[in-house]
């Protein structure tokens, strides 16, 4: 019979306890320096599921499910600081450090773990989605509130939709087609409810105003932002911006790329992982 150990190893799924007693499900394989996959908004962790296979084959990498989505569990209130704690638990659970990879709003919350403390050894993070461009296309100002309302009516369809079109930049016949795909629409209406924990990770950052140098001065560690070539410009812009106030930060632009990418080009990011975090 393998031991919990080698069960990790091979992938099995298993559980740390965050600091708030909620549970938090991930998936180990691999070996060598650890590395946490943070995912964004409306994803778990079988977005990052073929990253993580690529990753595997030179790091040991803890592929987890945010809280309130996949098999972990939730609490009644949420606060970003609640999922920093669940990377903290994690971190611990691999030994006391490892680096961290974030996509879209999940590389914000990789951010505000180093920030707050959490000890990490690299971060590399793709298409953070700061805006700070006046003229940048951010999010509708009551995003927070229309949101609410919705998931309060029921209509988690709904909240999935607006989101798609109103943040992400979506077309409407996009989502269209997407809703045809009945399994897929299924899991994005699920981790529906959730989306108010990314609105709370971003905070005010999607305002079109420069980043707060003071609210992430304790990111003193390598940090590598990655965007898509094909991506709209303020993500280059909000890339460059973090590399400005973090001492050691650099920016890498993947060509034919976009902000979908971890999902579906895995195989274009990982070499930059890679060779990021291996120094």
């Amino acid at each position: 019979m393998a031991t919990a150990r080698e069960q990790q190893s091979a992938g099995a799924e298993a559980r740390v306890t965050s600091a708030d007693g909620t549970e938090i499900a991930f998936e180990q394989s691999g070996h060598g320096p650890a590395i946490v996959l943070v995912a964004s908004a409306l994803a778990d962790r079988s977005d990052t599921a073929k990253l993580a296979t690529l990753l595997a084959h030179h790091f040991t990498v803890i592929n987890y499910d945010r809280r309130g989505r996949g098999a972990s569990g939730d609490a009644a209130t949420y606060a970003p600081d609640r999922e920093i704690e669940d990377i903290a638990a994690l971190v611990d659970h691999v030994g006391g450090s490892a680096s961290l990879f974030g996509s879209s709003s999940g590389a914000v919350l990789a951010l505000r773990a180093a920030a707050a403390g959490v000890n990490i050894d690299r971060l590399a993070l793709y298409e953070p989605p700061f805006v700070v461009g006046e003229g940048d296309d951010g999010p509708p100002k009551d995003l927070a509130q229309q949101i609410t309302a919705l998931l309060a009516e029921g209509r988690h369809s709904d909240a999935v939709k607006y989101f798609m079109t109103r943040v992400q930049g979506m077309p409407g016949i996009a989502v269209f087609f997407m809703k045809l795909m009945p399994k897929m629409w299924a899991n994005l209406t699920k981790l529906a409810s959730t989306l108010p924990y990314d609105i709370a990770v971003m905070g005010d950052t999607q305002q079109g105003k420069p980043l707060d140098a003071e609210e992430w001065k304790g990111v003193a560690l390598p940090t590598r932002v990655l965007t898509g070539g094909k991506s709209p410009a303020a993500f280059q812009r909000a890339a460059l911006a973090v590399t400005e106030i973090l001492p050691q930060a650099d920016h890498r632009t993947l060509p034919g790329l976009n902000h979908g990418a971890v999902v579906m080009a895995p195989k274009k990011i990982a070499p930059q992982i890679i060779e990021f975090i291996k120094g």
